[in-house]
């Protein structure tokens, strides 16, 4: 378990960190920089869940959207405890994304998009509020996708590590098409609208 009992430890004033098994590294490291990124799509995430608590009046869907952005912050945590903690000697233990998890962002996206509207063009990130922070999120998440496929053509990464991030930015996308009226109220991209 974690326990903070200082939230600063000057450990990082020269430009160092440390990982998971206690290995010191720049704070530029292309783990430490991957590892952010998900941190940072967690933290939009929060945003959004804000957003759904404000504006989805359905009590019902507003809970169960919270229930899974929920679960999805929990992963996060444990997708950057995958990343911060290098591959060790055999049989010493790390938490890692493992396949339930993936599976689980599979089942909701097809949940939600039997319900959608179908596809005539790109969208454009939009429409309420809530669907525009999950857009934002899913973009994150998919800039933590490429600083962990460019960290993996370098070092191990966990190949679960990256189907979980490659799979969430399209629960994303689907969730924030749920939050426009089930598609309905999603801004069309017009190619060449504005010649």
């Amino acid at each position: 378990m974690v326990k903070l009992t200082r939230i600063y430890t000057k450990g990082g004033d020269k430009g160092q960190t440390s990982l998971g098994r206690g290995e010191r590294v720049a704070k530029h490291d292309p783990r430490v920089e991957a590892y952010g990124t998900v941190d940072e799509a967690n933290s939009v995430i929060g945003l959004a869940r804000a957003a759904i608590e404000r504006s989805v009046k359905n009590d019902a869907l507003r809970a169960h959207v919270d229930d899974m952005l929920k679960r999805i912050q929990n992963d996060l945590f444990d997708l950057g405890a995958d990343l911060c903690t290098m591959e060790g000697k055999p049989g010493e233990q790390a938490l890692r994304i493992v396949p339930a998890q993936t599976e689980r962002l599979e089942q909701e996206i097809d949940a939600m998009n039997a319900e959608l509207s179908p596809l005539t063009s790109f969208i454009l990130p939009g429409g309420s509020e809530a669907s525009a922070w999950l857009h934002l999120a899913r973009t994150v998440a998919r800039r933590a996708e490429r600083c962990m496929t460019a960290l993996a053509a370098e070092q191990t990464v966990s190949a679960e590590a990256i189907k979980y991030i490659n799979r969430l930015s399209d629960h994303l996308f689907v969730l924030a098409r749920k939050l426009n009226d089930n598609g309905g109220s999603d801004v069309l991209w017009v190619p060449g609208g504005n010649r």
